[in-house]
């Protein structure tokens, strides 16, 4: 088992014998995604690919924290939000805007690309760095601009 899963099951014992409901729904949640993606691909998840699902299931609140504050449900929002908090917890530091400006630029020394034809095998490189820790929309940013 990854630690980073094993570290998740610790904190739902915790969470439980504490009686937080909505942490325990949350952290179940998380457990439930990996174990769907083990039984699918008969695979057991590493950290990588545990943060990957923690990244894809936190966007996922992003997006619909958005949706409700645009459709004026202030309340649904506030759930998506303490969600996305509790999914947090599990995810590494962020990187801050110097330190993936510095990611894409040795992924870019590295692949020798000069043009958007070659965004690809620099995001190919970056990503896996960046994981969980960064939001791909912005990478890409980063990655047009200085390739552009």
């Amino acid at each position: 088992m990854s630690e980073l899963k094993k570290h998740i099951s610790d904190t739902l014992k915790t969470a439980m014998r504490a009686k937080e409901k909505q942490r325990v729904t949350v952290i179940r949640t998380i457990l439930s995604e990996c174990k769907k993606i083990e039984i699918d691909e008969r695979i057991e998840l590493d950290d990588a690919r545990v943060l990957a699902v923690l990244d894809k299931m936190n966007k996922q609140r992003k997006d619909s924290n958005q949706q409700f504050i645009d459709g004026g449900r202030e309340d649904l929002a506030k759930i998506e939000q303490e969600e996305m908090v509790i999914i947090s917890e599990f995810l590494p530091t962020p990187l801050t805007d110097d330190e993936v400006g510095e990611i894409v630029k040795a992924a870019i020394t590295e692949t020798g690309a000069s043009s958007m034809q070659q965004m690809g095998a620099v995001m190919a490189i970056v990503k896996p760095q960046v994981q969980g820790r960064a939001d791909m929309a912005q990478i890409s940013k980063q990655v047009k601009a200085q390739l552009g």
